[in-house]
């Protein structure tokens, strides 16, 4: 690594130490809006898990949805949608099932 890309690791660092402590403010704020799926899995109350095994996929899908690596495509689609405006309707299907 070379000497100038060292200090501005350094300087990060205690750019980030300094703004933990409330001395300094951040010179940047990021913030991630949570996805479609996110929303409407939170607006349900369930785990990824949980909310996944509804939906009939892995968990390793839904969180390649949720993080934007994927996009659910076909009947996923019509069912996340099902989810979002019905959510009582998926809950008693998946009950009946159960």
């Amino acid at each position: 690594m070379d000497d100038q890309l060292f200090q501005q690791l350094v300087s990060s660092v205690k750019e980030m130490k300094a703004v933990e402590r409330g001395k300094q403010e951040p010179t940047r704020r990021s913030r991630m809006e949570p996805s479609h799926v996110t929303r409407v899995r939170q607006r349900l109350q369930l785990s990824q898990a949980r909310f996944a095994e509804m939906m009939g996929i892995s968990l390793r899908t839904l969180q390649n949805w949720e993080q934007g690596h994927r996009h659910p495509t076909g009947a996923a689609q019509v069912l996340l949608e099902v989810a979002d405006r019905h959510p009582e309707a998926l809950l008693e299907t998946v009950a009946a099932r159960a």
